[in-house]
């Protein structure tokens, strides 16, 4: 049996995602009664032989780049399902530590599983450090929203149905992205960057939250920020203290005994949602270690993305 040690929720309206609240999920095990049914995994879960190709954000170079090579290029790899009746897109981004990105298990794994639950999905290849520092990384995901939300109509995605979904390192992109965004650049241009740069929710699968001494992930902060970052730019990307009765609503999975990212990243995320009625929920699992993905082969985990479906179906993400 798959052990839960707590299921934090808030139960508030989630407008305009949905008129009704997040319910609680009663269990981590799969097929529990209320649960709505999933369909099954693709058999090709495991992406070998995948061919989506990468399309830069920027077709003419990405601003600040320092090349032209792949990693000065930001990009995304678009998978649009048969069918999306809820009209969801999610933005994927890989975790890594700002340093490299587990593009499989963390990218085009989860595009996969998303297409195969009727939800599009874009997976984020973002410029790292030690080369790129802040702003950098959030500008390619704020490109990859608005990326998105210009294509709306031709992808068959509602633009108000536009989440971010985050592992690790990519956890603390999506949260920066969700607190630190405008709603599009008048008087510009380019078409793309008029748009909201905003996701409507956030997903974060044990993330990066804080820098704030005693629960940050050190490589994070040093391949995000540098070695000696001003005091007040660790406080503005310590993203709990960010938050706001504007901050998407989210829904976030960690392990207690995670041993890389603390678990209580998570935890002080959600408290401050919950201080700003933020429509949040939050599962903590007793043991498991970090960078699971899935976790489609751990007995005592695999059961999260159930968890997850069950937040989106109750919010009107997924069907």
């Amino acid at each position: 049996m798959r052990r839960l040690v707590c299921v934090l929720v808030t139960a508030l309206s989630l407008s305009p995602l949905a008129q009704t609240a997040a319910q609680t999920a009663a269990s981590a095990v799969s097929g529990a009664t209320g649960m709505p049914m999933q369909p099954p995994p693709p058999a090709s879960m495991d992406h070998s032989n995948d061919v989506h190709a990468f399309v830069p954000l920027w077709p003419n170079g990405a601003p600040g780049a320092v090349g032209k090579g792949e990693e000065d290029t930001p990009a995304v790899s678009i998978y649009l399902p048969p069918a999306n009746p809820t009209g969801t897109l999610i933005v994927v981004a890989p975790g890594g530590g700002y340093q490299h990105l587990a593009m499989d298990h963390e990218g085009l794994q989860v595009a996969q599983w998303l297409n195969a639950h009727g939800i599009a999905a874009v997976v984020l290849r973002y410029r790292l450090g030690p080369t790129y520092h802040y702003p950098i990384e959030l500008h390619d995901a704020q490109r990859a929203i608005r990326f998105a939300r210009s294509h709306a109509a031709e992808w068959g995605v509602q633009p108000n149905q536009i989440g971010m979904w985050g592992f690790s390192a990519g956890g603390h992109l999506a949260s920066t992205a969700g607190t630190h965004y405008d709603n599009g650049i008048a008087r510009v241009a380019d078409g793309i960057d008029r748009q909201s740069a905003r996701p409507d929710f956030l997903i974060l699968a044990y993330p990066v939250i804080s820098f704030q001494p005693g629960i940050l992930h050190s490589g994070s902060k040093k391949y995000l920020l540098g070695d000696s970052p001003d005091p007040a730019l660790v406080d503005l990307l310590s993203n709990e203290r960010q938050v706001t009765p504007q901050t998407p609503p989210s829904f976030l999975f960690h392990t207690a005994d995670d041993p890389v990212v603390p678990v209580a990243n998570s935890i002080v995320f959600f408290e401050a949602l919950q201080k700003n009625k933020v429509p949040a929920e939050l599962h903590i699992f007793r043991h498991g270690p970090h960078g699971v993905g899935l976790a489609q082969a751990n007995p005592e985990l695999s059961g999260w993305p159930d968890l997850l479906y069950h937040w989106m179906h109750e919010n009107g993400l997924a069907q």
